[in-house]
């Protein structure tokens, strides 16, 4: 359930791995301690003979397809969705069974910002959305775990990454005279 080295490119270094803020599993661990509890009630509670027994494993089917359900499910779901920043991209992955991943190139985001209601504040946790030059609209991210210091990373990589693959006024110039002399753009040292 990591998230496979195998996608990223050769000069392309993982900067943060994240899964949804841990609080998606509270709801989780509670139905599975309820789901417990129940079954060792029935077991104490229920005579042994009669239809105590059969309470007893009707109790334990009930406690197990909840569990089944409404714990493993969201923790599979939990486990298997990834919020991967990149010095190139940001890559969202997420499904248990079959998987969707989406790759928002560093240099088609336009515009990205957070949301947090009231209790994602006391966990620090947020929305985050990114706005990127492409057709399927919005990336946003769900419960993203230190929401603030993620968008300061990636206002940083962005940054980074524009930086890198600008060119400056000099070569710019130098780009340009070559160009009217009628030296093809492919053998500039720049473009290459």
């Amino acid at each position: 359930m990591a998230f496979p080295e195998d996608v990223l490119t050769e000069d392309e270094q993982v900067v943060l791995h994240l899964h949804p803020h841990w609080k998606a599993l509270v709801g989780p661990g509670l139905v599975l301690v309820l789901a417990v509890a129940a079954v060792v009630a029935g077991f104490v509670l229920l005579p042994d003979s009669g239809g105590g027994s059969i309470g007893l494993y009707v109790i334990s089917a009930l406690a197990l397809a909840l569990v089944l359900w409404l714990a493993l499910r969201p923790f599979l779901v939990w486990r298997t969705t990834h919020y991967l920043f990149t010095n190139e991209r940001v890559l969202l992955q997420h499904g248990v069974v079959s998987r969707d991943r989406r790759d928002v190139p560093l240099a088609r985001i336009n515009d990205y910002s957070m949301n947090q209601r009231f209790l994602e504040r006391i966990f620090g946790c947020g929305t985050l959305t990114i706005e990127s030059a492409g057709e399927r609209g919005p990336a946003v991210l769900t419960d993203v775990p230190g929401i603030s210091q993620v968008q300061t990373r990636l206002y940083e990589l962005v940054e980074a990454h524009h930086d890198r693959h600008s060119l400056g006024d000099g070569e710019m110039r130098e780009m340009l005279a070559d160009l009217s002399e009628g030296k093809p753009l492919r053998d500039h040292p720049t473009t290459t």
